[in-house]
C-alpha cells in the first residue's frame, strides 16, 4: 500500500476541529494539505535541501527504465518521505523496475499511458487529467482503480493562480470522490493556499530544483500548517436541479379548476 495515498486519504477525510468546550481527542493532528516537491532534474547530493518540508517527493521520468536508478538513489538519501515517479513514457516492464527501486506512487497521463500499469498493485496510482474534461468523464474516474487525481497547470515563467483556476478546482472537487492534487507556482501565498483548501484541494505540487532556492518549501510548510479546515466538504456530491414553479403558475391552475 502506498504511504502517500494513505496520507492523501487522511486529508480528504479530515474533519473540522470540534467546537465548544469539549476537549479534542489525543493523538497527532490530521494533515490539512499535503505538499509535494517535484524535481525535473535530480541532483542526489542536494535533494535533501530542496525537499525539506515536503510530505513527498516526485521525480520527473521521461523514461521509466533510465529514471528508476536515479529514483532509487534519491529515495535512499531522503528516506523519511515517500517518493514517486512522474511518468511520461511507461512500458510493461517499467513499473516493475520502479517498484524494485522503492517507488511509492506513480503519476501518469490518462491519454498516454498503457493499461498495462494495472498489473502492479504495489504502487499508488495518480491519474493526471485535463481540467476541461466533461462532467460525464470526470464522474467515471470515481470508478477507476486509482488513488488520486492530478490537475497539472502550466509552469512557465510568470505563472500564477487565477479565479478561473479556482473555479475549475472547485468543480472537480465537487464531482470527484478521489483526493485532488494540483500543481501551483512556488510563490503561492498563504491566502491562495487557504482558497485552494476551501475549494477541496487535498495537496499541492511545487517544482523545486535548478533555479529555485534551496529550503524554499519550508515557508510553504509553515503556511500549510496554519490553514484552517473548510467548514464543509462536498466531495463527489452533485445536486439535482429541480424545476421552479412560480406563483403565477399556481394562480393559473386555481382559475382553471374553478
Amino acid at each position: 500500500m502506498s504511504r502517500f495515498i494513505d496520507k492523501l486519504n487522511q486529508v480528504s477525510q479530515a474533519e473540522p476541529q470540534a467546537m465548544g468546550f469539549r476537549a479534542a481527542p489525543a493523538g497527532s493532528p490530521k494533515p490539512k494539505m499535503l505538499l509535494v516537491a517535484s524535481l525535473a532534474q535530480a541532483d542526489v547530493s542536494d535533494a535533501a535541501d530542496y525537499v525539506a518540508g515536503a510530505d513527498a517527493g516526485l521525480l520527473s521520468m521521461p523514461k521509466s527504465s533510465s529514471g528508476a536508478g536515479t529514483l532509487q538513489k534519491i529515495s535512499q538519501v531522503v528516506s523519511d518521505i515517500p517518493w514517486g515517479g512522474w511518468l511520461r513514457d511507461v512500458g510493461r516492464e517499467g513499473i516493475k523496475q520502479m517498484v524494485k527501486a522503492g517507488c511509492d506512487f506513480v503519476v501518469f497521463p490518462a491519454a498516454k499511458t498503457s493499461l498495462a500499469i494495472l498489473q502492479d498493485d504495489e504502487v499508488g496510482k495518480i491519474l493526471q487529467v485535463e481540467a476541461s474534461l466533461s462532467e460525464g468523464l470526470l464522474r467515471t474516474i470515481n470508478e477507476l482503480p486509482i488513488g488520486a487525481v492530478l490537475i497539472a497547470g502550466e509552469q512557465e515563467g510568470g505563472y500564477f493562480l487565477t479565479w478561473h483556476h479556482l473555479m475549475l478546482f472547485r468543480r472537480l472537487a465537487n464531482l470527484l470522490t478521489k483526493p485532488l492534487l494540483v500543481s501551483v507556482p512556488s510563490k503561492v501565498t498563504a491566502n491562495e493556499l487557504q482558497a485552494l483548501r476551501d475549494a477541496g484541494v487535498d495537496g499541492v505540487i511545487v517544482e523545486v530544483g535548478a533555479g529555485q532556492p534551496a529550503g524554499g518549501l519550508e515557508g510553504l510548510r509553515q503556511a500549510i500548517d496554519k490553514l484552517t479546515f473548510p467548514l464543509s466538504r462536498k466531495r463527489g456530491k452533485g445536486e439535482a436541479l429541480l424545476p421552479y414553479i412560480g406563483r403565477e403558475t399556481d394562480v393559473t391552475t386555481e382559475e382553471e379548476e374553478e
